[in-house]
């Protein structure tokens, strides 16, 4: 799936290839693809709309919110700011428990906990950057603390409805929904790949599989949820609009600077500096959004194969359009 859109309005928009290999059935403009870590926007725009409620603190540790959280340590000197920057030295929730894990017991935000909370972390927190999707399940936890409500639907009342993201979800994997692309894979396990190495086979003549066993059977806060690429662009106007957030916290978003510091260095919210890239990629999931405020582009490219799928797509038409923008001027 690639939309190009110009201020916002779509100017190539098109679907490629299978939502579901089994059926022949293809990818149609209204299809749903798994988001992988873009998701993640979602939960750092959601602890910034609490925090300008007055509900959290940047300051605020972890444990303030989660006093049962395995970790001493962490629930002492882990702050949501640590957390929300990925300096918090909470690592990741894959490895050799989550691959051993049943997919079916993995439906919940909180179900993610228990492949890393209890683990030490990796470094003083604060003391160097880290990326962590074990941080943003922490958010997500936190998240439903502070308001009172559960994740999944936090972010559906305070960020897809103000968008207009009607067909946004995270949804089960064995739930019967319709405009769902199935994930399909080439990527396999070690053993597999020395006996394809052997066999001196070619990357691309190893059989498609479906990411059935390397997906949980539902996202988190740290990825995994599912929307349309009419829907991604939706929430990049929101959140460029400031119908999110206020400006200053828009520009928090977009530049990782704080507000009360760009106070203190006198500069003032710009829209033509807010640049944003994102991406997600898994066994079978890969999705990029780019947008540009300076030249008023958005870039969308969804795709059910393994990464870099939609990363070497958009990198394509960023060339195309920089090429054009060239030859204007």
């Amino acid at each position: 799936m690639v939309l190009i859109a110009s201020d916002f309005k779509p100017v190539f928009f098109k679907a490629y290839g299978y939502a579901s290999k089994e059926f022949a059935s293809p990818n149609q403009l209204n299809t749903r693809f798994n988001l992988g870590s873009i998701n993640k926007i979602f939960t750092k725009i959601a602890v910034v709309q609490l925090v300008k409620k007055g509900q959290l603190s940047l300051d605020d540790k972890l444990g303030k919110f989660l006093p049962d959280y395995p970790n001493a340590e962490a629930r002492e000197k882990v702050t949501v700011r640590h957390l929300v920057n990925m300096t918090s030295g909470i690592g990741d929730f894959f490895g050799p428990e989550f691959r051993a894990t049943p997919k079916d017991f993995i439906r919940h935000n909180r179900d993610f906990l228990r492949f890393f909370a209890a683990k030490p972390l990796a470094f003083e927190p604060g003391s160097k950057e880290m990326y962590s999707n074990g941080g943003y399940v922490v958010l997500g936890e936190i998240i439903s603390v502070v308001s009172g409500m559960d994740y999944y639907e936090y972010v559906r009342k305070n960020i897809f409805e103000p968008a207009g993201m009607k067909d946004s979800d995270w949804f089960e994997a064995d739930a019967v929904v319709e405009n769902v692309a199935e994930g399909y894979t080439r990527q396999v396990d070690n053993q597999e790949k020395r006996e394809n190495e052997e066999k001196k086979l070619n990357p691309a003549m190893i059989p498609w599989r479906k990411n059935i066993y390397s997906r949980p059977a539902r996202g988190s806060a740290a990825g995994g949820g599912y929307a349309t690429a009419e829907d991604l662009l939706r929430f990049a106007r929101a959140l460029y609009e400031g119908r999110l957030l206020s400006g200053a916290w828009t520009d928090w978003v977009f530049t990782g600077v704080e507000p009360h510091k760009l106070k203190a260095a006198g500069v003032e919210t710009n829209q033509n500096r807010l640049n944003i890239g994102l991406a997600g990629g898994a066994p079978g999931i890969n999705a990029v959004l780019e947008l540009d405020g300076q030249n008023r582009y958005t870039i969308i490219v969804l795709a059910n194969y393994d990464p870099p799928a939609a990363g070497d797509v958009a990198r394509m038409v960023r060339r195309y359009l920089k090429a054009v923008k060239n030859q204007e001027n």
